[in-house]
């Protein structure tokens, strides 16, 4: 099944305050925020062209920039329910969305891009769509945890990122056992439609943070590659 929406992200990756902190700011916030789900392991494999023009893009600053990542929820190893192709463009702070289920598969040592091919192969994705995402590979798979937050007027969603790991895939057969870890930066997102933006600015200056570009998947790569 597709789901597409529409919103604006602002994003601030922090390292001077605890995620305590963080969370302790939230709850304090004029706004009124609330925790509107439990906390959760959110995995992603991201996909990138052969010569990294997705990450290339988000270095550079470009206005229009793409991501390709399957998510999914739990465990990051096993057998992987209820996952979703998730095909995010982005325009400045305007955020495209575009998801699409996928078939269950097992993430283990035998895993390839093989087997995320034929995982996309047996899905309900347009075919054209398919064509193009076969010419991808994948090129990172990342975990952290995250929690929910709503604003009392249910026009602001908070997000709060902790506890990142960051592992190498290659291409056949996969350890995994080559990682970096974050546990101590947190990165706060803050997440509304497009006729909020009005007010959003009053929402982000509560928080004593400098707004920031900073993606996962540019940090896993660079991290890995160091």
């Amino acid at each position: 099944m597709e789901k597409n929406n529409l919103r604006y992200e602002r994003k601030f990756f922090i390292t001077a305050f605890t995620k305590s902190d963080v969370e302790s700011l939230i709850r304090f916030h004029p706004a009124v925020f609330s925790e509107i789900y439990h906390e959760r392991t959110v995995n992603n494999i991201y996909m990138d062209s052969f010569d990294m023009g997705h990450y290339l893009d988000n270095v550079i600053g470009l206005e229009k920039r793409m991501k390709v990542r399957i998510r999914w929820y739990g465990d990051i190893f096993g057998r992987i329910e209820n996952p979703n192709l998730e095909l995010k463009s982005k325009n400045g702070f305007v955020c495209r969305k575009t998801s699409f289920s996928l078939p269950a598969f097992d993430l283990d040592g035998d895993f390839s891009i093989r087997k995320i091919h034929d995982t996309i192969k047996d899905s309900v994705i347009p075919d054209r769509m398919k064509l193009d995402l076969g010419c991808l590979e994948a090129s990172l798979l990342n975990s952290y945890r995250r929690r929910y937050y709503l604003s009392a007027d249910g026009r602001y969603r908070v997000t709060v990122d902790s506890d990142m790991e960051f592992r190498r895939i290659m291409p056949f057969e996969n350890s995994f056992l080559e990682r970096s870890v974050d546990y101590t930066s947190v990165i706060l997102e803050a997440k509304y439609d497009e006729d909020s933006d009005g007010g959003a600015e009053k929402v982000t200056s509560y928080f004593p943070f400098r707004m920031t570009k900073s993606s996962k998947y540019i940090m896993g790569i660079e991290r890995l590659n160091l």
